[in-house]
């Protein structure tokens, strides 16, 4: 499969260009050859699905055979000015592989079936949902309702089976909403941000990846429950239900685990 049909359709599904204003990640082929009408096409066989774009990652996806690695967090954020450093061992990594790099930050976060919030909220079961989350003209969550109100226990249980969570740490709950959960926000990564528009939506828990210290605060003022699940684990939905997407193309794939413990 060529490298452009493989961006194409990404692009395509994922809705990229509708982030580009509010996004400081380069979404789409962030390395790679092509896009210059200069280079010839480059044929795609094994794609790799990680969360990060780092030089453990990107080994491990050469080790696999993959010519294509497919990222939430890529290496350049608003614009690479000095490639030195990290960001140098990152794209030497790549160059070094002959390995191509496809990253889709927010927007794989807001996907309303493939994206991160999408699969925390499969896999807190949550139903009649709604995009939630704003950020200027898109969104980059969703909120839904349990099948019936659940304990506060109930919901983290179900949070600290997800792939990449810390062993032994489990999920931290600030446990200042109602004893039974029903209706519930999803930003996952670093998403405390949007507490305020949980309160106003009339949630009565957010899950999110990692928190802040005024959350504590927030939270607590406002009567809401907060589920801080780990940024890794919270992010790594979107690339797994691509790689599932990707399964049905002709290319070979590959996910790359690497849980940070954050």
């Amino acid at each position: 499969m060529e490298l452009h049909a493989v961006v194409d359709r990404l692009d395509d599904e994922l809705e990229t260009e509708a982030y580009a204003d509010v996004d400081a990640s380069a979404n789409g082929l962030q390395v790679g050859p092509g896009g210059d009408g200069t280079t010839p096409e480059r044929t795609v066989d094994h794609v790799a699905f990680a969360v990060d774009a780092a030089t453990a990652t990107i080994d491990a996806a050469a080790d696999a055979g993959a010519d294509l690695l497919v990222t939430h967090h890529g290496v350049s954020w608003g614009g690479i000015e000095h490639v030195t450093g990290q960001t140098y061992d990152r794209i030497a990594a790549l160059v070094e592989h002959d390995m191509a790099l496809y990253v889709s930050h927010l927007p794989l976060d807001g996907h309303a079936t493939l994206g991160n919030a999408a699969g925390v909220a499969d896999a807190v079961g949550l139903s009649e949902r709604e995009p939630f989350g704003t950020i200027g003209p898109v969104t980059i969550g969703t909120m839904g309702e349990t099948h019936e109100p659940l304990p506060t226990d109930a919901i983290r249980e179900r949070l600290d089976g997800f792939d990449g969570a810390e062993a032994g740490s489990g999920t931290r709950v600030l446990a200042f909403g109602p004893d039974r959960i029903e209706r519930v926000a999803v930003v996952t990564g670093s998403g405390t941000d949007w507490l305020d528009e949980a309160v106003e939506a009339g949630a009565d828990a957010l899950i999110t990846g990692e928190g802040k210290q005024q959350v504590y605060h927030d939270a607590r003022e406002a009567g809401v429950t907060v589920y801080l699940a780990g940024h890794y684990a919270t992010e790594t939905f979107g690339v797994r239900s691509l790689r599932s997407l990707a399964n049905d193309w002709d290319v070979e794939t590959t996910y790359v685990s690497h849980p940070t413990g954050l």
